[in-house]
């Protein structure tokens, strides 16, 4: 199972935010995405996960064409979208936002099976299970997005900015649960992050945009040690 993505192209009316993107993301490595705004980051995840339309190339995962199905369908295959601070629902439970996430999944067994992984995970989830999404802190608000998508049991999460609002300790709590559950539960991770050198230290793979193509891919180690991507994107 390979993400393979060929000569994506994805337009904002005149301007090309995706242009001629190809990469290839191969099954269990988390690959990092960063880039200034505007460099394209979440336009390309919106287009993998069905919410925005390509105006050419491909996208596919286990052998699904990615950029021509609806993303309910896409969820059925495995793919999970948590979209930047939109993927909880605030007049619902921790636990009826996280039930939500199981909807389509028949194994009632195997549903509370994950529910108890994503506990072991995110405490904080099962010590707020009956609290409303509400009055949840950005922190634990992020936590439920990302266990909410894995209650439909993906096998290719895309993560939007999760680090986004949130305070530095919060942030290296996110990322590394994030690094831990694509050991454990054996997922393709594509991480969008503002944060570059952060994303990079948990992941395999960095993928560097910019103005809408990549700019550099490479072993994220090797990204964090090229002293043109430390100066332009990690601050160093």
């Amino acid at each position: 199972m390979t993400l393979i993505v060929s000569e994506l192209c994805v337009d904002h009316g005149a301007i090309r935010a995706v242009d001629h993107v190809s990469l290839r993301i191969e099954q269990g490595q988390l690959a990092a995405v960063i880039g200034a705004n505007g460099a394209g980051k979440t336009t390309l995840l919106r287009a993998l996960s069905g919410l925005t339309p390509a105006r050419s190339g491909s996208a596919t995962w286990k052998g699904h064409d990615l950029l021509h199905s609806k993303p309910e369908k896409l969820v059925r295959f495995g793919v999970s979208h948590v979209s930047e601070g939109k993927s909880v629902i605030p007049e619902l439970s921790v636990e009826e936002n996280l039930n939500l996430g199981a909807l389509w999944r028949r194994n009632a067994k195997e549903s509370e099976q994950t529910r108890n992984k994503i506990f072991e995970t995110f405490p904080r989830l099962e010590e707020r299970a009956g609290q409303l999404a509400d009055t949840l802190s950005g922190g634990e608000r992020q936590m439920l997005a990302i266990g909410r998508a894995l209650m439909a049991k993906p096998e290719l999460l895309l993560l939007d900015e999760p680090s986004l609002g949130l305070a530095p300790l919060v942030i290296a709590q996110i990322f590394q649960s994030i690094r831990d559950l694509t050991t454990q539960m054996g997922l393709t991770v594509v991480l969008v992050e503002q944060n570059a050198l952060g994303a990079l230290e948990i992941a395999d793979v960095g993928i560097v945009l910019n103005l809408g193509r990549i700019a550099a891919t490479d072993r994220a180690q090797s990204l964090i040690e090229n002293p043109q991507v430390r100066a332009a994107y990690l601050g160093y």
